[in-house]
């Protein structure tokens, strides 16, 4: 990879990482650390990764780097709001995207993580088992135990809305 391979991917795929990381760990300075680490990871490498998978390596990149610093923040801290955020009333809701994003966070790490690279980032199954080191079918197991979860936890559209 080139300089300007570098740069271009830079201008491609910063947006795109940050909002996957983003997603994940809810954490705004978090996620700006994440990102930097993974782009610095892909320049320290940059003459190994082609130009052509770039985008799988920094997502990848991305991805480990943010289980990283889950690891590290579970061992610092608790978190004792975890269960005063599972015991919100969902019929209170008026905004969809507020319910989503809560019913994602009561989702595991990795299922969350397949959740998002596959419906808003737009992955492949093949690519998502790539970059969180899963088999194809393992991907798919996950991905589907997530709806099931996201749809047992919203319930029917009506009472979203």
């Amino acid at each position: 990879m080139t300089t300007q391979d570098y740069n271009q991917c830079v201008d491609n795929y910063a947006d795109a990482v940050f909002r996957f990381v983003l997603k994940n760990i809810r954490d705004e300075e978090t996620a700006k650390d994440v990102v930097q680490d993974a782009f610095t990871k892909m320049w320290v490498k940059h003459k190994d990764v082609d130009a052509k998978k770039s985008k799988s390596y920094l997502f990848t990149a991305a991805y480990h780097t943010m289980i990283d610093y889950i690891r590290k923040d579970r061992k610092q801290e608790v978190d004792d709001g975890f269960l005063e955020r599972n015991r919100t009333d969902t019929n209170s809701y008026s905004d969809l995207s507020e319910v989503l994003n809560d019913a994602l966070e009561t989702l595991p790490s990795i299922q969350k993580s397949v959740i998002l690279l596959r419906d808003y980032e737009g992955y492949s199954y093949r690519e998502i088992g790539n970059i969180v080191e899963l088999n194809e079918s393992q991907v798919k197991v996950y991905i589907y135990r997530a709806r099931l979860a996201l749809k047992k936890y919203i319930g029917s559209l009506e009472m979203v809305i």
